[in-house]
C-alpha cells in the first residue's frame, strides 16, 4: 500500500530500520508484568515505536494489538483508546459537541416512530443518512425530499442498522476538506471535489482534490478535533459553511497518497519525525482525553 511504503521509506531514509507487521498474524500472550506479542509464533522484540494502521473492519482486533504493544511500554504514534474514540462515528459526535466544536446537527435515535421528528430536528430535508459502520463513502445516502429520507431510514431501521441523521450543507458544493494534523499541527491541507451529480467528495469514489491554504478558523477546528479524540497523527475531514468549518470526522489511519500528491508535502517524513521527537519523552499514565 502506497501509505505503509511511504512511511517505511521516510524511516529508512532518517536512518530507522523499520519492519511491517500484518496485525492480523499477531498475537497477545499476557501473564504478570510480562506483556508480550507475537507474530507467526515468534516473539515481536526490540521495538521502540509502532505506526497503527488499522483497517475500520478489524478496529478490535487492530486495537487489542496497539494496546498490547503500550502495555509493553512501546510508543504508538495514535494510541489504541484514541483509535477507538475515533472509529465510533457516533462517540465522535458527542465528544465533539462537548467540546464545543463545529459539526452538522445530527440526530441519533432507534425508532421508526420518530422518524418525523428527526428529519425536523435537522432541518427538514435534504438529509444526509449515514450508516455508523460505513466508511469511505460507503453507507451514506442523500436524501433529497422528506418522503425519500422516510423511505431510507425505514429500511435502514428494518435491517437493524445504526444510523445518524444529519443536515444537508448545501453551501459545501458536493466538497470538503481534508486537513492533515500531526502533533497537533496541520502540515497539509487539500480541498476534495465529488464528481459531477455525487454529493460525496471521497477520492475513492472519482473525487479529485487539490492543494488548498487554510484560513485560521479552519486550522483550529482541525487541530482541536485531533486533540479532541487524543489522536497525534490524524486526517481531519470537514465542510465549509456559512457557520464556519463542520467536523465530519477523524481518521486514525489517513491515507498519505492524495495529501501528498495534492500538496507536494512529504507527510510521511513529519509523522517520522514527530515519532523521534516524542518517543523518548515519558509516558502519561492516565489518558485524561475525550470520553
Amino acid at each position: 500500500m502506497y501509505s505503509t511504503k511511504r512511511l517505511v521509506e521516510a524511516a529508512q531514509q532518517r536512518g530507522h530500520e523499520v519492519v511491517v507487521l500484518d496485525h492480523l498474524r499477531c498475537s497477545i500472550s499476557c501473564s504478570s508484568k510480562s506483556p508480550k506479542v507475537h507474530y507467526n509464533g515468534k516473539e515481536v522484540e526490540g521495538v521502540e515505536a509502532v505506526i497503527p494502521r488499522i483497517g475500520a473492519s478489524v478496529t478490535f482486533y487492530g486495537t487489542a494489538i496497539v494496546r498490547q504493544f503500550e502495555m509493553a511500554g512501546v510508543f504508538a504514534a495514535n494510541s489504541s483508546i484514541a483509535i477507538v474514540r475515533s472509529r465510533d462515528k457516533l462517540r465522535s459526535l458527542q465528544i465533539f459537541s462537548r467540546h464545543n466544536i463545529g459539526i452538522p446537527k445530527t440526530v441519533f435515535a432507534n425508532h421508526p416512530k420518530l422518524i418525523d421528528n428527526l428529519i425536523k430536528q435537522v432541518g427538514g430535508a435534504p438529509v444526509v443518512i449515514k450508516l455508523l459502520e460505513g466508511t469511505q463513502g460507503i453507507g451514506v445516502v442523500l436524501a433529497e425530499t422528506k418522503k425519500a429520507a422516510t423511505s431510507v431510514i425505514e429500511a435502514f431501521y428494518g435491517l437493524k442498522a445504526n444510523i445518524l441523521v444529519q443536515e444537508f450543507i448545501k453551501e459545501a458544493g458536493g466538497a470538503d476538506i481534508r486537513a492533515f494534523v500531526v502533533n497537533g499541527k496541520v502540515v497539509g491541507a487539500m480541498k476534495r471535489q465529488g464528481a459531477e451529480g455525487e454529493f460525496r467528495s471521497n477520492l475513492h469514489r472519482g473525487g479529485t482534490s487539490v492543494n488548498i491554504k487554510l484560513k485560521r478558523a479552519y486550522k483550529k477546528a482541525a487541530v482541536d478535533a485531533a486533540k479532541a479524540m487524543g489522536l497525534n497523527v490524524a486526517g481531519v475531514d470537514m465542510l465549509e459553511s456559512e457557520r464556519g468549518p463542520l467536523i465530519l470526522e477523524v481518521n486514525s489511519s489517513p491515507g498519505l497518497r492524495g495529501i501528498e500528491e495534492a500538496t507536494g508535502i512529504d507527510i510521511a517524513s513529519q509523522v517520522i519525525e514527530y515519532i523521534e521527537t516524542s518517543s523518548q519523552k515519558p509516558k502519561a499514565k492516565v489518558d485524561r482525553v475525550g470520553a
